[in-house]
Formats: structure tokens, C-alpha cells, sequence
């Protein structure tokens, strides 16, 4: 496992409408041959459902398939980020945590997170993921670096998995 990107969340207060929509982290990715990643989520602000906590599906990550995720906003040449929907059966735990705690996830769990509602409280964390060395190597052979300026052409292939 190597580092393989980090990147700074803030939700200012007073932004109910700051929603990380449901989404697993691979489907944003290209599908490798080994997709083992380590998304560590640092709170640096205390985290709570009123200033838009994580929320995850517990046992999303054992799925042998990736969700549908559709672009946000139309299409990915408009909007980077992709959503996906909850099912019926699916049960959305909210995970509340204290500034310096750390959520650990894997690349195929169901999570998300709500607005901040909050008056007076910021909601932000440092997100730092640790990947297999192969899957980044061959992202970057693509030209894929987790960047909003990636091509459109590099990211219309991820999260597409091969069914054999």
C-alpha cells in the first residue's frame, strides 16, 4: 500500500445545502486488478448530524458489484461528482465523531454525508487514502490523478467494472 492522494472537505456553517452525495470511493476510480484502498477521514472540527457527519451502510463494502453512479449534475463534463442510490433495504448509520478522531473505510462501502445546519459550526476533515501500488501506477499510466482537470476521456472509464 502506497499513499495515493489527499484532500481537504469544509462544510462552512449555515450550508444545509453542503451534501456529499451517497457514493462509494471506487466508482470514482478505474477498476484494477487489485482495488485494496484505506480511506482514512480525519475530523478536524467536531462531526455531528447537525453540521453533516459521515453516514454509512454497514456491510455495503462486502457487495460483489459497484452501485449504479450517475453524474450529479448531468454529465461529467458539467459536474465531478457522481451519486448513487439507496435501496429499500439499505439502513444508513450516522457516525458521529470528535475533532481528531478518524473514520478508516474501504473502497467499496456506501457512505455519504449531509448539509451543515449548524449556526455557528464548520464540519471539516483531511481525507488521506492509502492504495494498492499497482492500482496507482496504472492510474497514472492513464493519465488519472484524482483531479476535477483529469480528461474527460480518463474519466469516463472509472468505476467500470469487467464481468468475466
Amino acid at each position: 500500500m502506497v499513499f495515493d492522494y489527499d484532500q481537504i472537505l469544509a462544510k462552512p456553517p449555515r450550508r444545509a445545502d453542503g451534501v456529499f452525495s451517497w457514493h462509494q470511493d471506487l466508482a470514482y476510480w478505474p477498476v484494477t486488478e487489485d482495488t485494496r484502498t484505506a480511506s482514512f477521514w480525519l475530523a478536524i472540527d467536531d462531526s455531528c448530524v447537525e453540521n453533516g457527519c459521515l453516514r454509512f451502510v454497514p456491510g455495503s463494502h462486502l457487495e460483489n458489484r459497484l452501485r449504479h453512479h450517475g453524474p450529479l449534475h448531468g454529465d461529467r463534463d458539467k459536474s465531478h461528482t457522481l451519486a448513487a442510490v439507496l435501496s429499500d433495504n439499505d439502513v444508513e448509520i450516522p457516525v458521529e465523531i470528535q475533532r481528531g478522531d478518524v473514520t478508516v473505510h474501504h473502497e467499496r462501502t456506501l457512505h455519504g454525508s449531509g448539509g451543515n445546519s449548524s449556526p455557528y459550526s464548520w464540519r471539516r476533515a483531511w481525507v488521506i487514502a492509502f492504495r494498492a501500488k499497482s492500482a496507482v501506477e496504472e492510474e497514472r499510466s492513464i493519465g488519472f490523478t484524482h483531479s476535477h482537470n483529469d480528461s474527460i476521456q480518463v474519466l469516463n472509464k472509472v468505476g467500470i467494472e469487467n464481468v468475466a
